[in-house]
């Protein structure tokens, strides 16, 4: 009826999960940069750098779709893994002047911002799910 609240449960959906829009947002823009480099740039640090941007949000998604907690975990802390690798790959860009210093600190500051994120992804999934 119109007017009353719902008793239906509301059911989390990958969406309302900060860390996966982070970090999907955050390899579009990887993308988009590495789009305008040279051949042996993109072949490179290019592939690489957006299959470890790529991963975080990848590794987020398949741990949400996965039904017990130690499995989705485990793909968390995967994807936290694949955060720290491009952090790595970031470096490089900066270094080898593919990347201004503000493409640099954009991707810096978002991928710093993650670990806290997915570690309450864990700290959640670890108090909410008992299987």
């Amino acid at each position: 009826m119109a007017g009353q609240p719902s008793s239906a449960p509301k059911y989390l959906r990958l969406g309302d999960i900060e860390c996966y829009c982070v970090s999907f947002a955050l390899s579009n823009v990887v993308w988009h940069e590495v789009n305008g480099w040279s051949g042996l740039a993109q072949r490179t640090v290019g592939e690489q750098f957006i299959r470890a941007v790529d991963s975080i949000s990848a590794n987020i998604a398949e741990g949400f779709g996965r039904y017990g907690k130690k499995d989705k975990i485990k793909f968390y802390r995967i994807a936290n893994g694949s955060l720290f690798e491009a952090l790595d790959w970031n470096e490089k860009a900066k270094v080898r002047q593919l990347i201004s210093l503000a493409q640099y600190s954009h991707v810096f500051q978002e991928l710093q911002q993650l670990p806290k994120m997915i570690n309450a992804l864990v700290k959640y999934t670890n108090s909410h799910l008992t299987i």
